[in-house]
């Protein structure tokens, strides 16, 4: 209690302010709105923590009286989400310079002795990156253009 004045709390809930008020320190006589927007109860370890958090969260209400603090939460989740597909699309086209930077594999069959004299193709000759790897490309860079262009 400050001076003859009553707290904002008490003031609110039309009690007699007493020299040692719990609420007197966090809710001033000349603030009452500020313990308008957060009156609760709480445990005495928590009070400076949650009204701190409560103060914060109701003026986040009062410049967007929709969404609050939730609209700025979903509008730094939104922007996490854009970075990270920024970040994959990025990945790809690593992915496939490091693809086209790779010597070209052969293409014809080349067959191999094997211990039981049978003939087997090699592993790597089933794969033939050098038709698909331009058409890879194209393709990422087509997503990329579009994401940006959706993002701008």
């Amino acid at each position: 209690m400050g001076g003859n004045s009553p707290c904002a709390s008490c003031k609110l809930l039309r009690r007699r302010c007493v020299k040692d008020c719990i609420f007197a320190p966090y809710f001033p006589s000349d603030d009452p709105q500020k313990f308008a927007m957060v009156h609760k109860e709480l445990p005495d370890h928590q009070r400076a923590d949650a009204v701190s958090s409560l103060v914060y969260e109701a003026n986040a209400r009062v410049r967007d009286p929709v969404y609050g603090c939730v609209g700025a939460i979903s509008y730094l989740q939104n922007q996490v989400s854009q970075l990270q597909m920024q970040l994959a699309v990025a990945q790809a086209e690593i992915l496939c310079i490091q693809m086209q930077q790779e010597p070209a594999l052969p293409t014809t069959p080349q067959l191999v002795d094997h211990p039981d004299d049978k003939s087997f193709f090699l592993p790597h000759q089933y794969l033939n990156f050098t038709s698909s790897s331009s058409s890879v490309i194209q393709e990422y860079s087509l997503k990329r253009e579009s994401l940006i262009a959706d993002w701008s």
